[in-house]
């Protein structure tokens, strides 16, 4: 079972994958009814958000992940840090953010760039396992020299 500092790896990007989703959803509507993209991204920055401050099982698609998927699935062969996610999770908050506005203040090409910005990374995330959020935690941590916890295997001790 995961503990509070470390993750089953799936669920982040399961969570990509729904959040590619809604992203498409943002970028097809922002050319029909740009208000509606803005309520809708406004959606996903919420749930950003949520695993931003209370972590990526806590936030939507991590609850759904846990009630639906997990189950049906074998034990993770590795954990990983719940830290480089959340700060995913922040930056994916932040793009989120300036397309909300963008959409919603009717300049539709900020909330379009924002959106789209955030789709290359959800993608990259569900289709590659390339979070590039977690890659930028990573370098940060890296270049402060502060040591970061290792992944580990749920089956050993």
């Amino acid at each position: 079972m995961p503990s509070a500092s470390m993750l089953d790896p799936r669920g982040p990007r399961f969570a990509a994958w729904v959040t590619t989703v809604v992203l498409v959803v943002v970028l097809v509507l922002a050319f029909v009814a740009p208000v509606a993209a803005g309520i809708v991204v406004a959606v996903q920055t919420v749930v950003f958000a949520i695993g931003a401050i209370a972590g990526p099982g806590s936030a939507p698609y991590g609850l759904l992940y846990k009630a639906f998927v997990a189950p049906r699935l074998g034990r993770p062969g590795e954990l990983e840090p719940v830290a480089p996610v959340r700060f995913a999770q922040a930056v994916g908050l932040v793009f989120a953010a300036v397309a909300t506005i963008g959409f919603l203040s009717g300049v539709v090409a900020l909330g379009v760039v924002a959106a789209a910005f955030a789709l290359v990374a959800a993608f990259l995330n569900a289709a590659f396992g390339l979070c590039l959020g977690c890659e930028v935690y990573l370098l940060y941590r890296r270049v402060t020299r502060r040591p970061l916890a290792a992944r580990t295997n749920p089956s050993q001790p």
